[in-house]
């Protein structure tokens, strides 16, 4: 038995006996001489080795290493960690489930049996992002766009009814439901795990930026990309280094009419100017207690905003009563308590705080009403300066765009004649995050909604407004408290549960309204309540996108304009003819306290979650094969065998250099896989739109990019489609457009050719035709944003060989590793500017199978004159696992690889 530490110990779970890997055995051993110094989040990754030690991977060296954590030392080694499950959302978990059943067909082509390829943990995945608001402002609004969702997504939605059945391990909550953090924070998460008589804690990955969001339960858990998530699904660790643990000290406590979003927004806006990236981030200090659960995960789930692979709370006795108002069972509560106090998890008033690589003080009545905006959810905004900030980002682009603030152009209703200008808020959406599944916000919002109708307020009829909640607990106590009517009223009608507008999936503006923004160059506003307001992300017509608490959603939708000072100015004129300012709305924290102690009640859980699996029966319905192998079908435009795995060899080749490259695209700081990986609409005259088009799909049969992500010829045509996407190949460009140069442009072959402007994906096709390898050269936190694996896969599937960049975020860095791409870093003080380098160079990138962790790469650039530049950068492959990933052409190949080398079935049905 493996145990090499003597470790393994009973205890009583308050339901009989479990077994447990006792922290407490290293300090008696001598291994560690106080774990009380570690962080808790330490403390889970060491128990995680603890009991795994022994095995293949996790040796006692690993344990050792952990138990000795130095918070001020960069770790050198990294540690393989297990989680015990894994979570996926449709949009993220369709090309994973994809690629999994591509390796079936490819096992099977290598004459092994495809049922081999099955998860070996539990993997839930949740129907919640395909949902669009194409409907909204009626009763009915909901049930249309669920509706649509269907008839849109039937064939996605076959795929997955397959996999439910073709797959051990496996299991798909429909949708309708909610929303994937929150029905992982309300119903899936055990915060600790009993499995075969073994209690330990809940960890996991998920491939949603959002999974964060479990860390405020006190469950280590971060979001991955498909690619990575797979792996862990076939057996294969994370292979990680041991993180520096960034703790934030909250004391004080938070004003009358400052909010958890107020606290998550400054919280984001702290740590991205303190640098957290590929950190932990854990909370302690005597605040913590003050903080209800909800709003814990209000603050976690903005991680992947302020750079941090977590944003970790610690089990306390919120944990647990959270715990049974959502109605998990009382002998779960008690093996949390239990388990947690045996092991030194269980955060108690009054203890010294754990030893961190850094500290962060943070004052709670400092936090001040604040949004997040245009454009990045760490550029916070002070309520009070909102109208300032708003001038200030449209008089930079004034001078070259011509906006004219004065520009007020009026473009016809059916009722009556309205107009916009900029900064009217044309999107105002109480979108599906953790925001709209906060009792206490949302509550807020309904309070002041109240007093909105009830002083005559109304929403201008030019602002499109949603209520998508990430949980139907939410429509229940509001419904129960009857604050519902009144949102109605202002047109916040529920539209579904589902991730809609913070994703993209905001739906169409009125013709009227888009045709005013187009023709008079508007910057028009939305505000939302979601986690993203990224370039493109929301709508393409709208460039100014501003996050915020939902009670501000719907002070900004009755506002209209985001030109307005809601501090000082009225809000609007009530039905007395009188201005009403915000302050007359704005509820106190003790009418929102009087309204919460009746509005959630554990029945409310018991009802939403109960069958939960088998809730919907429009899902219910659908028909789907029952083979062990997928039936691909050619001619779907939805699902299609990837061509990761087609012809590949059982071993792989030698490394070779990347000789004779062009660069197919230069791009600055902060490029986000919302500029790399399609999202949103599929534009009717973009690439993919002319591939759907050719295929007999009408425009309005499109969906989104999202929907579409089964299929790897869509989504390579859209990759770095963004039409916000600055290609510095091209001075003053915007979209997904590059410079093709001879001899792949058009004409070439003779004297005096030249360079040809064309989208990226046509550009590459050439490039590819004439086996001319590409790179991509860009600025500082390349790949920031959510965890797209199609910003890798699209890449690699354009012939993108390396990124040169000065800095990557580091989901994506995994994931360009994970598809066989070289992440390579810019020495420290150089970059492409520092190195004269303009993208018009052709590159020599010197690789071979000797390459190791972070080595040194030369590269060799020849610019058109014929001068060339020689430098060095880092090969971003950051252990040996990556090395071995990269070497096979991927981490999909490598796995694919093991298995089919083995004798034993991943899973036996």
């Amino acid at each position: 038995m493996k145990d090499p530490f003597g470790a393994r110990d009973n205890f009583e779970t308050g339901n009989g006996q479990a077994v447990l890997y006792r922290l407490s055995a290293l300090e008696k051993g001598g291994v560690a001489t106080s774990l009380d110094r570690l962080p808790f989040s330490m403390k889970i990754l060491l128990e995680a080795a603890l009991r795994a030690c022994g095995d293949l991977q996790v040796k006692p060296e690993d344990v050792v290493r952990l138990a000795n954590w130095n918070p001020h030392q960069v770790a050198q080694a990294e540690v393989p960690f297990r989680p015990a499950r894994v979570l996926m959302q449709d949009f993220t978990g369709v090309p994973a489930i994809v690629d999994l059943s591509a390796m079936r067909s490819a096992a099977q082509r290598l004459g092994k049996d495809p049922r081999r390829i099955n998860p070996l943990i539990p993997v839930d995945l949740v129907i919640d992002h395909s949902l669009q608001v194409d409907v909204f402002g009626s009763a009915e609004a909901a049930s249309w766009n669920e509706e649509l969702e269907f008839r849109r997504n039937r064939e996605r939605y076959q795929f997955l009814r397959w996999a439910q059945r073709a797959f051990a391990n496996f299991r798909v909550i429909p949708p309708g439901i909610g929303i994937i953090h929150q029905v992982n924070l309300e119903f899936l998460a055990k915060v600790v795990v009993l499995r075969d008589g073994c209690a330990f804690p809940d960890t996991l990955v998920g491939t949603d930026s959002h999974t964060a969001m479990i860390n405020g339960l006190g469950v280590l858990g971060w979001g991955v990309g498909g690619i990575e998530a797979e792996a862990v699904m076939l057996g294969e660790p994370i292979w990680i280094l041991a993180p520096q643990v960034v703790g934030v000290r909250l004391s004080g406590q938070l004003r009358d009419g400052v909010n958890a979003t107020d606290l998550a927004l400054t919280v984001v806006e702290t740590l991205r100017r303190k640098g957290v990236v590929e950190k932990f981030v854990e909370f302690h200090g005597p605040a913590l207690s003050q903080l209800s659960l909800p709003d814990r995960a209000t603050v976690a789930n903005m991680a992947p905003e302020y750079g941090a692979t977590v944003g970790f709370f610690p089990i306390d006795e919120e944990t647990l009563d959270y715990l049974r108002l959502t109605n998990r069972p009382e002998v779960q509560v008690q093996l949390v308590e239990r388990y947690a106090k045996e092991q030194g998890l269980f955060r108690r008033e009054g203890m010294p705080d754990p030893e961190f690589s850094e500290t962060v003080e943070l004052n709670l009545a400092d936090v001040e009403p604040s949004l997040a905006g245009p454009k990045r959810p760490q550029d916070r905004i002070r309520l009070a300066d909102m109208k300032a900030s708003f001038r200030e980002d449209l008089t930079a682009p004034a001078r070259d765009q011509s906006f004219d603030l004065s520009l007020e152009p009026a473009i016809e209703n059916r009722k009556s004649e309205i107009s916009v200008s900029h900064g009217s808020v044309l999107i105002a959406a109480l979108t599906s995050c953790t925001n709209t599944s906060n009792p206490g916000l949302m509550v807020a919002a309904g309070l002041l909604a109240r007093k909105a109708v009830e002083r005559g307020l109304r929403v201008p009829p030019f602002v499109k407004t949603s209520l998508a909640p990430g949980s139907r607990v939410v429509t229940e106590y509001l419904r129960e408290t009857g604050l519902l009517p009144y949102l109605e009223q202002l047109g916040f009608y529920l539209v579904g549960y589902g991730c809609t507008t913070c994703i993209g999936n905001s739906g169409p503006l009125s013709p009227a309204i888009a045709r005013a923004v187009t023709e008079n160059g508007l910057v028009a506003a939305s505000v939302q309540s979601g986690n993203r307001n990224f370039e493109g992300r929301i709508h393409p017509l709208i460039k100014a996108n501003y996050l915020a608490s939902p009670p501000l959603v719907v002070a900004y939708a009755l506002a209209g304009t985001v030109d307005r000072d809601l501090s000082r100015d009225p809000i609007g004129t009530g039905g007395d003819g009188q201005p009403v300012f915000l302050r007359d709305l704005w509820p106190t924290q003790s009418e929102i306290d009087e309204v919460m102690r009746s509005a959630i009640r554990p029945e409310m859980f018991a009802q939403v979650y109960k069958n939960v699996f088998d809730a919907n029966p429009a899902w219910n319905a659908i028909e789907a094969a029952k083979n062990d192998l997928y039936p691909w079908d050619g001619a779907s435009t939805y699902i299609q065998e990837p061509p990761f795995f087609l012809d590949m060899p059982s071993e792989p080749a030698p490394l070779q250099s990347i000789r004779g490259a062009r660069v197919l695209a230069v791009l600055g700081d902060s490029v986000t896989t919302d500029h790399i990986s399609p999202a949103g609409a599929i534009p009717v005259d973009s690439p993919a739109g002319r591939y759907l088009i050719e295929r007999g799909v009408p425009e309005a049969d499109f969906n989104s990019y999202g929907s579409r992500r089964g299929n790897d010829r869509v989504m390579t045509r859209g990759t770095f489609g963004n039409p916000r996407l600055k290609n510095l190949l091209i001075h003053g460009s915007e979209g997904g457009v590059t410079l093709c140069f001879p001899p792949c442009s058009a004409g070439s072959g003779g004297r005096g050719e030249r360079e040809e402007i064309l989208p990226i994906f046509e550009a590459a096709e050439r490039y590819r035709a004439k086996g001319i390898p590409l790179i991509v050269i860009a600025g500082k936190e390349y790949g920031s944003g959510s965890s797209r694996d199609w910003a890798a896969k699209g890449v690699m599937l354009l012939g993108v060989k390396a990124i040169l960049a000065e800095s990557f975020e580091r989901i994506h860095r995994s994931n360009l590793v994970g598809m066989g791409v070289l992440p390579l870093q810019f020495q420290v003080g150089q970059n492409a500017q520092s190195l004269g380098l303009t993208g018009h160079e052709l590159f020599d990138i010197v690789v071979d199978d000797h390459i190791q962790p972070r080595h040194e790469v030369a590269i060799h650039a020849r610019k058109p004159d014929g001068q060339m530049v020689g430098f060095s950068a880092i090969a971003r492959l950051d252990t040996p696992v990556e090395v071995q990933y990269y070497r096979n052409g991927g981490l999909l190949r490598t796995v694919l690889r093991k298995l089919i080398r083995s004798e034993e079935p991943c899973l036996r049905r």
